[in-house]
């Protein structure tokens, strides 16, 4: 496997300069990253950047929080493919699952995935798992599948932790084949990355690619 091409290079601080974009759009084309990893407000600046190269544009919605209502969140997803996203990473609504309106959490995902599928773009759920219990994180994989998401996701990294490794074994038992898992959060060296594949990971969201990368060719 080359783990450059399942690389989410990401950047999502809510200082992150345009000089900063920039240079994370560079480092992309360089290591060809699968993708950038950015906030809305940068999807028309990535997307018109990486016109024409192997690297994908990705954005958050619902960040970091996942607690806007579905109207926005839908609105969200529209702009951001509208403005060249290729892959909507949306936070699911924890407060909603944790409250057992399972229901409720399932029409927020599929609406979104309706809008993603409907223009040929990829659908992450992202579930948050440092504030779910065990039981709760198999409940929103499966929720996440019934929904249409293509791939569940971790964490956004801004909780109280990131990805664990027996978190994303746990969601990859929880899904048929068809669902793909993102690990992300905390990720910053070859020996985590290497864990979270091996414990299923089909793609990874890290800010720390390019160190990676370095540790890989020497």
């Amino acid at each position: 496997m080359e783990i450059n091409r399942i690389i989410d290079h990401t950047l999502l601080k809510p200082e992150s300069t345009e000089e900063q974009i920039e240079k994370l759009i560079e480092e992309a084309k360089e290591y060809e990253f699968f993708s950038v990893c950015i906030n809305p407000v940068w999807v028309k600046k990535c997307a018109q950047a990486l016109k024409g190269t192997n690297v994908k544009v990705c954005t958050v919605i619902g960040f970091p929080l996942g607690a806007n209502t579905k109207e926005t969140k839908v609105f969200e997803t529209e702009n951001a493919i509208n403005n060249g996203a290729d892959e909507i990473d949306m936070v699911l609504n924890i407060g909603l699952l944790k409250s057992g309106k399972y229901s409720e959490v399932k029409d927020e995902i599929e609406s979104i995935a309706k809008v993603c599928h409907e223009n040929g773009k990829l659908l992450k759920v992202i579930l948050e798992n440092c504030l779910l219990t065990k039981d709760e994180i198999v409940k929103a994989s499966q929720i996440s599948e019934e929904a249409g998401a293509d791939f569940i996701k971790t964490s956004t990294g801004f909780s109280t932790s990131g990805a664990e490794a027996s978190d994303v074994k746990l969601m990859k038992e929880s899904v048929s084949d068809k669902v793909k898992v993102k690990a992300s959060g905390g990720i910053r060296d070859l020996e985590k990355a290497k864990l979270m594949i091996e414990n299923g990971a089909d793609r990874l969201g890290v800010s720390a690619g390019v160190a990676i990368m370095k540790e890989i060719l020497g």
